[in-house]
């Protein structure tokens, strides 16, 4: 075994298991399968173009030589990103562990309560700082929250509001300039007239449904806005905080002075800079827009037993379900850094949380103090922990530099600082220095720091009072309480987690290390680019990468999700057929087999939705997609499809149907979902797509994280580069460049350091070889099953892709629904294949291919004893292994047993199970009663009264 190779760890079947598979398979050899799988038309003639593959040993030295082209100055450049302090338990224990990093989304609650809870803490603590009803559990970052709140009440304006067409959304002039650019993208395709000035001056009678404020200002500055939002309130104008999510330890809540929606980011609660993510924004509103939050909500009900559980609450915002009538198509959270940031916070509490404020607010007090004392003037009567001076820019740059310290520099004669949890006095001292040369003149040093504040209204109100934030201060304690969520969790570390269209494989440890590398982690998105060399490097080459994988020219990584890369695509083709005259053009056509975020995100691009029709087969009805496309031709703008398709089929029409969007005027994009199907043996380009957006952490390898981080660059044809997204601090993308998608300008930099590795590692060969045992593993499975479960879709010679559908319909003759089964499979130690998507009561199958045939062999025994217990239940008797299931501990080892069937059929029922036997810690939640009764905070259950 050539141990140099890291193809061969990353991917699952040895050579001794292959010949066995393909026998089961019945074909000789993984050539003959991808002939039969992948239509001869659109394979690719010759090898990807990249670089030798590097051994593990070879790309770490690699990536740490890269990084130490970075310059780590002291960056006080603020603008939402401040340097933290992660605490070393929090960063060993979560960031660096797969027991988290690898979990998935927590649709199957009864294996996720640790995270869930982890998640609820944080929902808890953003909704005390902000004083808000209700938070979310994390959307992708600042900016992109301050425009779903924008969107969010946009939706919800009143009936009068509405029948006038008030569609004018004030922006403060002190927000945050990358937030107010990615307003722009947000508010043009859905007619939403921003208008930006002091809202000191706003004329309230001016037909308003809203405006944002930044608390405090990006300026630093800080506002009592008490009076101003009675005055809105008065007037029907609702209120958006963008909000410092420390500053609101020391300065009131949002909420309490009459906010509807508070958003900001928790960067700096121990999340590392990252040159801009992946980072966890936050987004708190009133119970009265519970129905209308973008993202996910973690909410408290009982189980089967009445016991708590939480689970995801209101799922019926999904953009699964809701399409095209979606809220936003935000799928994707930041849940990872979510947990990190909500554990620092129970690690501190609200004593630690009000120590670190209040040194960083003195530190800023003595720091104005002394640099006023140069006579230079500091323009914010009150602050937090930014200060703008009014002063040569350039002299005071020249002498940071020469310190290695960054400021912002916003115009000739402004220097704005934020200090940050990091911020010592000898930094201090540097920063008066900087500017006592810069304008000629001796300073004292500082020695000590002046008891001042200039906070204008201070906090009235306590926040994070419950017993989890004001408990696990020690490191003992607090290592013990993430373990103890840990162990409650079923991630990928445990056994294969087999989701169709989520591709849950290895995410190599090789490859997730240099997120640990200060070199990496401690850079400032908008630091200069001389001082981000090593950044650059890493992500142009990237760039180039991607464009190789998918046949296209181009590429932007800026979106930080893959909804955020749909809407960016879509977003390319508009301003393309707006450059040629073409504004009409906003017909997009979208199979009914498609993602659910598909129709939103077209919607979100001012666009109007098409439904074509699908086969009996799954496949897209050419018949029905010519007739739309031509009866469409003269507004024709989009199609967007997902191959190879969602029901796991590689369409052999696919170059037809590009062909047909051409001819009739329209760009196609593709969905980059499934791309794992396609590296190395077809691309976007080779079947005439024009955009595709790439989920890196499905088929690059970037973790799930629990629900994010996620990212979703998109590569585009030529004619699409001029207009990929720019950024108002660092430019970036075309000479036609379209506002920002995300507020970071390479979106979340540091995370794409894992793709980076993962294809450096592999190389051509490894990528496409992971790409043949894709296929290889899912049609194994598909063969083991044969005769248990029937695969409602394959391909022209009877193949699956690289996931596959198995019908669980039929079973409701049976009294048995596809949730039971994914419950029952619980008690066999696996997480549940995705649940009745894209086809109610079905199950789609992805086993990726990192899993080996030890760990298939095991999922699919299980599978096929459930099928047999199945065969002993009847409508007529609820009371069987698949309704009750799961069975936790506590069941099993209760005194009264009043099932029909042993304790050991329960918790043992295959002979592998009793090896590594995974306990769901809750039966069955409750999601009825617990949407009945909305609880998204730590309070007891004595507060939980159902109505």
């Amino acid at each position: 075994m050539n141990t140099d190779r890291f193809a061969l760890r990353h991917i699952g079947p040895r050579k001794a298991d292959l010949a066995s598979m393909l026998e089961t398979i019945g074909i000789e050899s993984i050539e003959q399968l991808i002939y039969e799988t992948v239509p001869a038309n659109i394979r690719l003639q010759q090898d990807l173009q990249l670089d030798p593959a590097m051994s593990e040993y070879e790309f770490l030295s690699h990536i740490n030589k890269l990084g130490n082209k970075n310059k780590q100055f002291r960056s006080y450049i603020g603008l939402g990103y401040h340097a933290p302090i992660t605490p070393a338990v929090i960063q060993r224990n979560i960031l660096e562990n797969p027991g988290w990093y690898t979990a998935y989304t927590p649709y199957q609650a009864e294996i996720a309560q640790g995270r869930l809870e982890a998640l609820l803490n944080y929902q808890t603590m953003i909704s005390d700082l902000t004083g808000m009803e209700l938070s979310n559990a994390s959307l992708l970052d600042e900016s992109t929250a301050a425009a779903e709140a924008m969107t969010l009440l946009f939706s919800v304006r009143e009936r009068a509001q509405k029948k006038e067409n008030v569609v004018k959304f004030f922006v403060d002039q002190d927000t945050l300039p990358q937030t107010k650019e990615l307003l722009k993208t947000r508010a043009i395709p859905l007619g939403i007239e921003l208008v930006e000035g002091n809202p000191q001056e706003i004329d309230v009678n001016d037909g308003y449904y809203a405006i944002l404020l930044q608390y405090p200002g990006a300026s630093g500055n800080v506002v009592d806005y008490t009076a101003f939002a009675k005055t809105c309130k008065e007037n029907h104008i609702r209120i958006a905080v963008a909000a410092d999510i420390l500053s609101l330890v020391l300065l009131e809540a949002p909420g309490h002075w009459g906010a509807d929606v508070v958003v900001g980011t928790t960067q700096r609660f121990g999340i590392p800079l990252g040159y801009g993510g992946p980072h966890a924004a936050y987004f708190a509103t009133r119970e009265e827009f519970k129905r209308q939050i973008p993202g996910r909500i973690i909410g408290v009900t009982k189980d089967t037993d009445g016991k708590r559980a939480l689970r995801m609450a209101l799922q019926t915002r999904e953009q699964h379900i809701k399409r095209d009538k979606a809220t936003s198509n935000i799928c994707t959270a930041q849940v990872l850094l979510a947990v990190m940031a909500g554990m620092y916070g129970v690690y501190h509490g609200p004593r630690g949380l009000k120590f670190i404020a209040n040194k960083l607010h003195t530190q800023t007090a003595t720091l104005a103090d002394a640099v006023e004392k140069l006579g230079v003037y500091q323009t914010n009567e009150n602050f937090f922990d930014t200060l703008s001076f009014k002063v040569d820019a350039a002299a005071v740059q020249k002498e940071a530099l020469k310190l290695e310290i960054n400021f912002y520099y916003p115009d000739a004669d402004t220097v704005q600082v934020s200090l940050n949890e990091t911020t010592s006095l000898a930094d201090l001292n540097d920063i008066v220095s900087a500017f006592a040369k810069a304008v000629n003149k001796d300073f004292s040093p500082i020695t000590e720091l002046l008891e001042k504040t200039h906070l204008g209204t201070g906090r009235q109100t306590e926040f994070m009072t419950y017993e989890v934030f004001n408990s696990y201060h020690s490191e003992t304690e607090l290592m013990r309480y993430i373990k103890k969520l840990e162990r409650k969790d079923l991630a990928l570390n445990h056994s294969m987690i087999a989701l169709g269209s989520c591709t849950m494989k290895l995410n190599a440890a090789a490859e997730m290390l240099p997120l640990s590398n200060p070199q990496w982690g401690n850079i400032h998105p908008f630091v200069p680019l001389d001082q981000a060399e090593g950044y650059q490097q890493m992500l142009k080459k990237l760039e180039l990468q991607l464009n190789e994988a998918t046949g296209f020219a181009g590429t932007s990584l800026q979106p930080n999700s893959g909804a955020q890369g749909e809407f960016a695509g879509l977003m390319t083709i508009r301003a393309y057929h707006i450059s040629r005259g073409d504004e009409h053009r906003n017909i997009c056509l979208i199979p009914s087999s498609a993602h659910g975020t598909n129709p939103a995100s077209a919607v979100m691009a001012g666009m109007k939705v098409v439904v074509t029709k699908a086969l009996e087969n799954g496949n897209i009805d050419v018949d029905d997609l010519r007739e739309k496309a031509e009866k469409y031709k003269d507004n024709l703008s989009a199609l967007m499809v997902t191959y190879p398709s969602t029901h796991g089929v590689y369409e052999s029409a696919i170059q037809e149907i590009t062909g047909l969007i051409h001819e009739n005027g329209g760009q196609v994009y593709m969905d980059g979902a499934n791309m794992n199907a396609q590296v190395g043996l077809t691309n976007p380009g080779n079947i005439g797509a024009d955009v595709c957006h790439l989920n890196l952490h499905k088929t690059f390898a970037i973790p799930h994280g629990g629900g994010g981080p996620g990212v979703g660059p998109i590569c585009v044809a030529p004619q699409l580069v001029p207009f990929l997204p720019t950024n108002p601090i660092i430019p970036t993308g075309g000479a036609q460049a379209i506002t920002p998608i995300s507020a970071a300008p390479f979106g979340s930099a540091l995370a794409c350091l894992i793709s980076y590795g993962y294809i450096c590692m592999l190389g051509a060969d490894g990528l496409k070889r992971s790409t043949e045992y894709a296929i290889v593993n899912a049609n194994y499975i598909k063969e083991r099953l044969e005769g248990s479960y029937a695969c409602l879709y394959v391909g022209e010679k009877g193949r699956a892709a690289h996931e596959m559908i198995i019908d669980c319909r039929p079973f409701k003759d049976h009294g048995i629904e596809v949730v039971d089964i994914a419950k029952r499979l619980m008690d066999y130690g696996f997480h549940s294949p995705t649940v009745s998507f894209p086809v109610a009561g079905t199950m789609m199958i992805e086993p990726t291919e990192s899993e080996s045939k030890e760990e298939m062999d095991r999922f699919c025994d299980a599978m096929i004893s459930i099928r047999k217990e199945i065969g002993e239940t009847s409508i007529e008797e609820p009371n069987n292994l698949l309704k009750n299931s799961p069975h936790t501990l506590q069941m099993i080892t209760a005194d009264e047993w009043d099932f029909p069937y042993t304790r050991s059929q329960a918790a043992y029922p295959l002979e592998y199970v009793s090896d590594n036997k995974f306990w769901p810690t809750v039966r069955r939640a409750d999601d009825a009663y617990g949407d009945r009764n909305l609880m998204c905070t730590c309070a007891p259950m004595e507060e939980y009264i159902e109505n």
